[in-house]
């Protein structure tokens, strides 16, 4: 039995052996893949061609806002500051002239066209800036 007990003890001395270095092979391991990530950083350098494309986008952003800025006081201040000649003459019949016109004159003047032609003729008027 005393045999059979060295062999046991032996054994286990072995065993507990090889678990002190697994545990410190583990412990090792341990330290290499939980090592400090040190902090990265990177700067990145603009080129020359993306510069000249900033420039040029400033600058079409730049032009976009001015011509919303005029399309706004366009609608305020219409380009269109004439009558078309078919429309004058039609008016100079009606005794209606130059300057702004009067709305029941121009209702009077403006009975014998369609409905149509109506509109036309006062949208060409309002956008003349012709209607008091």
């Amino acid at each position: 039995m005393e045999q059979e007990e060295k062999e046991m003890v032996e054994r286990l001395e072995a065993a507990a052996t090889l678990l002190e270095r697994t545990l410190h092979w583990l412990e090792e391991r341990q330290e290499a893949m939980a090592g400090e990530v040190e902090k990265i950083s990177a700067t990145v350098e603009q080129t020359r061609r993306e510069a000249e494309l900033a420039e040029k986008l400033a600058e079409a952003e730049r032009e976009l806002a001015e011509m919303k800025a005029a399309a706004s006081s366009s609608a305020l201040n219409p380009l269109r500051k004439t009558v078309p000649a078919a429309t004058t003459e039609m008016l100079a019949k009606h005794g209606i002239g130059e300057g702004p016109v009067d709305v029941r004159t121009l209702d009077a003047a403006l009975a014998g066209l369609s409905l149509e032609q109506r509109i036309a003729v006062k949208s060409q008027l309002l956008r003349a800036g012709a209607i008091a």
